[in-house]
């Protein structure tokens, strides 16, 4: 186990190193938060059992959309 130390931008981002990206095989991790400590496991989304309805970067530029168009969303998914 390899470890570093890495700050936060203002924003709240950190940078996980390259060489440790380059390991898995996806861009995309999840994040759980257990007690003090976070917990960054590397995820399949192809390999999910979910369906991925609004990702901000894919879908508006980075912007979240009002609560009332998720729910518009949400309801249109579980409606077919």
């Amino acid at each position: 186990m390899s470890s570093k130390v890495s700050k936060c931008t203002q924003k709240g981002q950190i940078t996980l190193p390259k060489d440790w990206r380059d390991q898995f095989k996806t861009d995309s991790f999840m994040i759980e938060y257990d007690q003090k400590k976070l917990i960054i496991t590397p995820v399949d989304l192809s390999s999910l059992q979910e369906e991925v309805i609004f990702d901000a970067d894919r879908d508006n530029a980075g912007k979240g959309i009002p609560i009332d168009d998720m729910i518009k969303a949400l309801k249109k998914i579980k409606n077919g």
